[in-house]
């Protein structure tokens, strides 16, 4: 098994003397993939495949942890970076395509009347809670997902080390679909809390008008709503999942695929929250570059005309209800399931027998490796995917599914897999 991926492992030996965990991503990393069981070390990808170091293709359902929409190297996105670059990248002053996909965005999304860019999602959502304090003038949030690396959010997880406890006790967890949970904390935060942010949908559909009860709560308490569209911006719907589930919010944070791969973020909303931009201080060097608005300008305007979400959605369907057909005919109820959008759906794995869910995900992760499959925390659809990728993922579930429920039943985990286990980061969805 080693000898697939060795320069794989020897890559990771020699990126682990200068870089800490040998990537720049706790996601692309060791952490996530079964050292001396999968590829840690991508060389190329076209489409929706990839290539490892070690020259194995794969079929990628990551998509560049869901920032790559098209595909990768979609010509016309390529083209139209390549014609930018030929002008400039950077410059000394701004350049029009700040505006012009502003206005776009401004169309698009319905909470959108003004937009400020940064380069990942963290910088989104910092500036939306700096916002949100500056507006309200109170210091305290509440949180419900994945928002980054920031202090304000991270030191509400398990990944806290670094963080001051003074900053840790502004911020406060609730949970999903869970209104009264967001009720207590407004009862004893009801005058501090500046913003309430959370993704707008997850594993999880909302249920019982949720989100619209989450933003009323929110303004009885003169509270700002945020959601963190990062990802579910331009791929739930062209207008986000505020647009899906027809709840505006205040503020809104966007990134992941509007630029299919390039660096690019969104904090925007209402205008007169958005003037404060002007009073804070939110400011990059290379917020304005130009390759990643070319790219978004050109993502969003092929995803108007070519029915991009359209065909991510259908097959997303055929995924979802296939897999869960699968799971009955393997008698796995128990310990499978399938929840999320079709566009961002995903996998649960529970312990069972005397395995962990973390045995069970990283012999996963080994034997569709081994077939071709490359997987991360979900099924990260884009358009490059035709019907006959999601077969083959299918096809390749069937065999890996069989094999973990007879490695279970037989208990000879350690003879079947051949890796180093995944480590926990966090847990938040």
């Amino acid at each position: 098994m080693a000898n697939r991926y060795q320069k794989s492992i020897d890559l990771l030996k020699q990126a682990e003397k200068t870089i800490p965990l040998g990537s720049q991503t706790f996601s692309k990393s060791k952490f996530s993939y079964p050292e001396g069981a999968s590829p840690l070390f991508i060389e190329r990808a076209n489409g929706c495949h990839a290539w490892d170091v070690d020259g194995n293709l794969y079929i990628d359902f990551v998509s560049g942890l869901l920032s790559v929409s098209l595909g990768f190297c979609d010509p016309d996105i390529d083209a139209a970076v390549i014609k930018q670059i030929k002008s400039g990248v950077t410059f000394s002053l701004p350049h029009k395509l700040e505006m012009e996909l502003a206005e776009l965005i401004v169309e698009l999304v319905p909470c959108a009347e003004m937009v400020r860019f940064g380069k990942n999602g963290s910088d989104a959502t910092s500036a939306a809670i700096r916002l949100a304090r500056a507006y309200t003038g109170r210091e305290h949030v509440a949180v419900c997902g994945y928002h980054g690396w920031q202090d304000w959010y991270i030191g509400s997880t398990t990944r806290d080390l670094g963080v001051p406890e003074a900053t840790k006790a502004l911020t406060h967890k609730f949970e999903f679909n869970n209104i009264a949970s967001l009720e207590k904390l407004f009862s004893k935060q009801s005058e501090q809390l500046a913003a309430v942010i959370m993704e707008p949908m997850n594993i999880a559909y909302p249920e019982d008008n949720f989100l619209a009860k989450v933003k009323e709560l929110c303004h009885q308490h003169g509270t700002l709503l945020i959601f963190d569209e990062t990802i579910t911006g331009f791929r739930f719907a062209l207008g986000g999942a505020q647009a899906l589930f027809n709840v505006t919010p205040d503020l809104a944070t966007l990134g992941k695929g509007m630029a299919n791969g390039y660096p690019l973020s969104v904090v925007t909303g209402r205008k007169d929250i958005m003037a404060f931009m002007e009073d804070i201080f939110f400011s990059g060097t290379f917020a304005g570059e130009t390759l990643s608005l070319a790219a978004a300008k050109t993502t969003i305007d092929k995803m108007r005309t070519n029915n991009v979400l359209t065909h991510i959605h259908q097959l997303g369907e055929y995924l979802k209800s296939q897999l869960c057909k699968l799971i009955d005919e393997l008698n796995a109820n128990e310990w499978l399931s399938v929840t999320g959008h079709p566009a961002w759906s995903f996998l649960h794995i529970t312990d069972y027998g005397n395995y962990s869910a973390l045995q069970l995900k990283s012999l996963l992760l080994q034997e569709m490796a081994a077939r071709g499959i490359l997987l991360g925390g979900g099924h990260n659809l884009n358009f490059a995917h035709q019907k006959e990728d999601i077969d083959a993922l299918l096809n390749a579930y069937q065999e890996v599914l069989s094999l973990i429920k007879s490695t279970v039943k037989h208990e000879n985990f350690e003879h079947v897999f051949h890796g180093k286990l995944l480590e926990p980061v966090f847990k938040v969805r």
